[in-house]
């Protein structure tokens, strides 16, 4: 899975992972991270998601990092947001008001992109990723976030052998082996979504559960 698959899907709108409402996990478990108010927060691989302007609207420093220049181009045009635009490091910069978007690659992120970072928002990262790219995913996180930063994770599980991805199936068994080393791991919720999500029904699956899990490190 390369940044040039992502950068096409962008280009030939291919992006029906991108939710066009807040995402409902994200408003009722949000709180759990129990986080400091107007603190710092991170939202890797975040598209143009309307997520990162309810994390703003709570008070947070929100930053974000998205590869495709057309989906942070398309976040600040579609939500009438004017930002200041700079390059820093390897990425192109857009800041608004306690809200900063990286344009990049998410493996060129350092620990002074993401310093003072709280909390974690991460619910189409993760299960973008084939299970090669994943564990370096999960390894890079680990190694950029402060070591008290906690994380909201979204992923789904369902027979891969009928349906091949993105998005793909993370089990819990691999979120324990990915994050169990540096994070207590917490299972919020798990859900049957196959009637709420359609498209999968249409594209083969007969099941498919959707988990949200709070990682708190230890």
């Amino acid at each position: 899975m390369t940044p040039e698959f992502w950068l096409q899907n962008w280009q030939d709108n291919k992006i029906g992972f991108h939710q066009q409402q807040i995402n409902s996990h994200l408003i009722t478990f949000w709180q759990h991270l129990n986080l400091t108010p107007n603190c710092r927060v991170f939202v890797p691989l975040c598209g143009k998601s309307l997520d990162l302007l309810w994390l703003q609207q709570q008070g947070h420093s929100v930053v974000g990092v998205e590869i495709s220049e057309l989906a942070v181009r398309d976040f600040f045009t579609e939500n009438g947001l004017n930002p200041n635009s700079f390059e820093q490091d390897c990425f192109h910069c857009h800041k608004t008001e306690h809200l900063t978007l990286l344009q990049g690659d998410f493996f060129d992120l350092t620990p002074h992109h993401v310093k003072n970072v709280e909390g974690v928002f991460d619910r189409a990262s993760l299960v973008a990723l084939p299970i090669e790219l994943r564990q370096q995913y999960a390894q890079h996180l680990k190694s950029i976030l402060p070591n008290t930063a906690k994380i909201l994770l979204v992923t789904f599980e369902y027979d891969q052998i009928e349906m091949t991805g993105p998005p793909f199936s993370v089990s819990e068994a691999e979120i324990h082996a990915l994050y169990q080393d540096n994070y207590g791991i917490d299972l919020l919720l798990n859900q049957d979504v196959l009637d709420i999500y359609p498209q999968f029904k249409t594209a083969g699956l007969t099941n498919l559960q959707e988990k949200v899990y709070l990682l708190t490190p230890y």
